[in-house]
């Protein structure tokens, strides 16, 4: 439960109330999701790895999975260190730009991932 409830975006009411996970305004009826306090509030878009750490421009991460890689006979193994990621908008859920070792520039999706 949120102990301070933000007032309502579009009529300024003070009386707004939660309901599940999202809060309500009793004179309008709009209903929105609170944002977090990552960043969320400010419009930046929040990037999360398979277990919920935010992710970072110059970030390490670790391959949670084994990754099939197409023309490759041998795909990325978990355990596989990645360094300087790049939080990109992708395509298809693929959020992260790196270069993995081996196989040079790609990008990945956050929830095969976790921070080093």
């Amino acid at each position: 439960m949120i102990e301070n409830l933000p007032p309502c975006p579009k009529c300024s009411c003070e009386y707004t109330y939660e309901m599940n996970a999202l809060v309500v305004c009793p004179e309008c009826g709009h209903e929105w999701v609170p944002a977090d306090s990552e960043g969320e509030a400010a419009g930046e878009r929040v990037v999360k790895d398979a277990v919920g750490n935010v992710l970072r421009d110059g970030d390490s991460v670790v391959v949670v999975k084994a990754l099939k890689v197409k023309g490759s006979p041998s795909g990325i193994k978990a355990g596989t260190k990645v360094r300087n990621i790049r939080l990109v908008d992708g395509v298809d859920g693929h959020d992260i730009d790196c270069k993995v070792e081996g196989f040079g520039a790609m990008q990945l999706k956050s929830s095969v991932v976790k921070k080093a």
